[in-house]
C-alpha cells in the first residue's frame, strides 16, 4: 500500500508550501469531474490530511520497512507447501478476518415504527425476516473503509463524493466506532451523536452496530449532494 507521500508524489522531506502545490495538482488531476475517479480522489484528499496531521518521514520509513516485511512474509507463504498453508488457513478459519459489522437499514426503522435509541433495536431487527439489504452482517477488512466493505458485500449503500465531503455516505453507529482522517463536514454534534461517514471512516472497534441511509436525519439533508452531482460522481 502506497504511503501518503507516495500518493502525492511528495518528498518526505518537503515543506508545507510543497506539500500544498502537491495537493493541489494530485487532487486536481484525479477529480471525477477531470478524468480521475471517486476513489483516487479519496486516496489523495486522505494521504493530505495524514501529513497535516503529523503523518511524518519517520512515519513514512517505517510504513516501507513494514511493506517490505510483509511482502518477505507473502514469499516465505507462498514457499509452503500446500498441505501448510492449508492447515494455517484452517486455523483461523473460525470467524472471518477483519470487524465485525452488523447493519440495518434507516428504511426499515420506519416500516416498524422503531427509533435509533431503541436499545434493543438490533435485536428486534435479528427477529424479523428482513431482506438482506436491509439487515445482516459484514466483515471490514484491515484498511478498508466500512462503504468500501458494504460494496464488496454486494451493497448498494449511498455515496457520492467517496471523500469526506459530503453527507450521502452517512451512517449512525449505534456500537463500537469509526474513525475518520478528517471531518470537514459533519457538526460536532452529529460527531458526538455517532454519526460518521462510511465512505473513509474505517472500523477500530472488534464488532460494530451501525445504521446506514440516514440521509432524512436532521441536519444531513443540506450536507448531502443534490441528485444530478451525486449521480455524475458516483458513475465513476
Amino acid at each position: 500500500m502506497d504511503t501518503p507521500f507516495e500518493i502525492l508524489g511528495l518528498d518526505p522531506d518537503a515543506d508545507e508550501d510543497d506539500l500544498v502545490d502537491a495537493y493541489r495538482e494530485r487532487i486536481k488531476a484525479a477529480h471525477p469531474d477531470h478524468g480521475g475517479s471517486a476513489e483516487e480522489f479519496r486516496r489523495v484528499r486522505t494521504a493530505y490530511e495524514a501529513i497535516k496531521e503529523g503523518y511524518t518521514a519517520e512515519d513514512h520509513a517505517a510504513d516501507l520497512q513494514r511493506a517490505a516485511e510483509e511482502s518477505e512474509a507473502d514469499e516465505e507463504r507462498e514457499g509452503k507447501p500446500d498441505a501448510e498453508r492449508t492447515d494455517s488457513a484452517a486455523a483461523a478459519a473460525g470467524r472471518p478476518d477483519g470487524v465485525r459489522v452488523e447493519y440495518l437499514s434507516y428504511a426499515a426503522l420506519d416500516d416498524f415504527g422503531w427509533t435509533i435509541h431503541d436499545d434493543d433495536l438490533f435485536e428486534k431487527a435479528a427477529e424479523e425476516d428482513l431482506r438482506t439489504e436491509d439487515y445482516g452482517e459484514i466483515f471490514v477488512s484491515p484498511r478498508d473503509t466500512l462503504l468500501e466493505a458494504a460494496q464488496e458485500h454486494g451493497l448498494g449503500w449511498p455515496y457520492a463524493c467517496r471523500g469526506g465531503a459530503c453527507a450521502n455516505c452517512a451512517v449512525a453507529v449505534v456500537d463500537g466506532d469509526l474513525e475518520m482522517p478528517a471531518n470537514h463536514v459533519l457538526s460536532s454534534e452529529m460527531m458526538d451523536n455517532g454519526i460518521r461517514l462510511s465512505c473513509i471512516g474505517t472500523p477500530v472497534t472488534d464488532d460494530m452496530k451501525v445504521v446506514f441511509d440516514i440521509k432524512h436525519l436532521p441536519g444531513l439533508e443540506e450536507l448531502r449532494l443534490p441528485p444530478q452531482q451525486a449521480r455524475r460522481m458516483s458513475s465513476d
